[in-house]
């Protein structure tokens, strides 16, 4: 799941809820959306392989 972020930045999260804290775990902030998109790809290639 990608947001875009105030500073205009995007930042991607996982998919799931942590069901301790009830929020999503942050995989990191990138400056293009292009940039988040290419490694939401990588993260799902490397969970499933």
């Amino acid at each position: 799941m990608i947001r875009k972020l105030k500073t205009g930045e995007y930042r991607l999260y996982s998919r799931k809820k942590n069901a301790k804290t009830g929020k999503r775990r942050n995989l990191g902030t990138f400056r293009t959306r292009k940039a988040a998109e290419e490694h939401e790809r990588a993260v799902q290639y490397f969970k499933h392989h």
